[in-house]
């Protein structure tokens, strides 16, 4: 079976071509799902750089690229239940396992979802690793439904036209009261944000303080940093409500110190922890996404999807990857068919 890789990282993603690999075969609760479409995430091309985790495949190996998927299950292993063979899915994969960016992908069916029926293929593949992303950040790590003593019932979302941030929005506007505060700086991604459901848009290129405060809302309870945000910490401690909670999901190199004084607390959140630790709860992550599927047919929640480049290979996901690398995508890029 064709799929898209690399055997050594590289940081100017033109490393990336097409292998003829072994088609895998299920065990335990594996599903082998023919996959239909992919989206690229900001963790793929840090991967292939060799800057995150897995980056390099070790010598004359093959590290096969990507994590979001949609398709049809072919195959499934003995112990399989969720699923069966021509069932529309739609996941995230796992950081530890090779990638979706295949004919042929094995996947725990513990953190598979079924596909929105209101979606065709590439839209359904926007959403699996930002809604895991966002869910989790906002609901298991923040716990937004807890109140802060005192506090305005508000969220600052850092990035609120990224894939995470436009995801994260329309979540916290179904799911929650609470008044919905994005960043964006062009007028490009205030609209998209606004159209996402952000009550408010404020600019991140300046000071946030002045800007929320403006509001009239109070300092907020939560903040959720989809972008990397350690420059802004300062402006973040001062904004934030105390004993306010804080959600980051990019490493950060800046004085977490700055929060101490108002007892704010942190929060790291990354979607892969449940499927690489194969923790308890794993399963957590086959429920919220049947339940973001549900907002989607419902009408309540709709793709991030803003861009379709066109056929699953080395050129357009090379050409995907560079893009995202500048920081000036809006919502997600997705690629359909082999």
């Amino acid at each position: 079976m064709r799929a898209i890789g690399y055997r050594k990282p590289s940081p100017e993603l033109d490393h990336l071509e097409a292998f003829d690999i072994p088609r895998p075969a299920p065990r335990g609760r594996d599903l082998l799902v023919e996959v239909r479409a992919v989206s690229v995430n900001p963790v793929d091309y840090k991967v292939a750089s060799g800057g995150g985790p897995g980056g390099s495949p070790g010598a004359d190996a093959i590290k096969v690229v990507g994590y979001d998927a949609a398709g049809v299950v072919a195959e499934t292993g003995p112990d399989a239940t969720l699923f069966k063979p021509g069932d529309e899915v739609f996941y995230a994969g796992s950081i530890d396992r090779p990638g979706s960016d295949a004919e042929f992908h094995l996947v725990d069916e513990r953190i598979v979802g079924r596909k929105p029926r209101t979606l065709d293929f590439p839209a359904a593949s926007a959403l699996p690793l930002t809604s895991i992303t966002a869910w989790e950040a906002m609901f298991d790590r923040l716990d937004v439904s807890k109140p802060v003593p005192g506090a305005a019932r508000s969220i600052l979302i850092l990035g609120g036209a990224g894939g995470v941030g436009s995801i994260a929005i329309q979540l916290a506007r179904q799911l929650t009261d609470l008044t919905i505060v994005a960043t964006a700086s062009r007028p490009e991604t205030v609209q998209w944000a606004k159209d996402m459901g952000a009550h408010h848009v404020v600019n991140h290129r300046h000071e946030l303080s002045p800007q929320i405060a403006a509001l009239g809302l109070g300092p907020p309870s939560f903040v959720f940093a989809t972008v990397p945000a350690g420059a802004a910490f300062p402006d973040l401690a001062e904004l934030i409500a105390p004993q306010g909670r804080i959600a980051l999901i990019n490493g950060e190199q800046a004085d977490l110190f700055v929060f101490r004084q108002k007892s704010v607390s942190i929060h790291f959140e990354l979607m892969f922890t449940r499927p690489l630790f194969q923790t308890a709860d794993i399963e957590a992550q086959h429920r919220l996404l049947n339940e973001v599927a549900d907002l989607v047919d419902s009408g309540r929640v709709r793709s991030t999807m803003r861009e379709n480049l066109g056929r699953i290979d080395a050129a357009n996901l090379m050409r995907a990857m560079r893009f995202l690398k500048t920081g000036g995508a809006i919502g997600k890029i997705v690629l359909a068919g082999f």
